[in-house]
């Protein structure tokens, strides 16, 4: 798609340009406890950790931005394993620093059956110790037949991490292969239980 290359230059060029915001103290382990966080959903809702960790298998993905060509394939690969994942008792949310509002036409355009948040400020990934930065970077994509403007003012590293019902992490993974992310974590889950 021409529309997500130029999105994917406009990431570039942000990356290129923006101040790293990541701090290197926090370097989260399997077994430790997960940080207590909470973000704007798609829906323009508060989503707090601590309404969600210890109900379910909460599996929280990190990824560059809405509308690019990898962080498609990851959201779509999620959406398409929801159903089995739900059936293993997890939930999913996806982080990205995009707009809200860019999340819901993300989510709309992709049909996603789970939440998006929006870590404008990077704060989220700070908590996880997950590479970012921040800086303002606009891009035009079509969505359906309309030219749509987006900001996104951080731009975070493709890492997930699962937390089990305790409120431990139970898996992180750094070198995330966005088409394989569901299926990596499907057989995670599996061997959780």
């Amino acid at each position: 798609m021409k529309s997500a290359a130029i999105y994917a230059q406009s990431l570039f060029a942000l990356m290129a340009m923006a101040i790293p915001a990541w701090s290197a103290e926090v370097d989260l382990k399997v077994g430790d406890q997960a940080p207590v966080f909470q973000a704007k959903d798609d829906t323009g809702a508060d989503w707090k950790s601590s309404d969600h960790v210890g109900k379910k298998i909460i599996v929280v993905y990190f990824y560059p931005a809405d509308f690019t060509g990898g962080c498609t394939k990851q959201a779509c690969g999620f959406r398409d394993d929801m159903a089995k994942l739900a059936g293993k008792d997890v939930e999913v949310v996806g982080v990205s620093g995009d707009s809200v509002k860019t999340h819901q036409l993300f989510k709309k355009h992709h049909e996603l059956n789970f939440a998006l948040l929006a870590d404008v400020d990077g704060k989220v990934a700070s908590n996880f110790g997950v590479p970012h930065t921040v800086g303002e970077a606009t891009a035009k994509v079509k969505v359906g037949d309309k030219d749509e403007a987006f900001v996104r003012t951080a731009t975070i590293k493709r890492w997930t991490f699962v937390i089990d019902k305790q409120g431990k992490i139970a898996a992180k993974n750094s070198e995330v292969k966005a088409a394989e992310d569901s299926k990596a974590i499907l057989d995670l889950v599996e061997k959780l239980k």
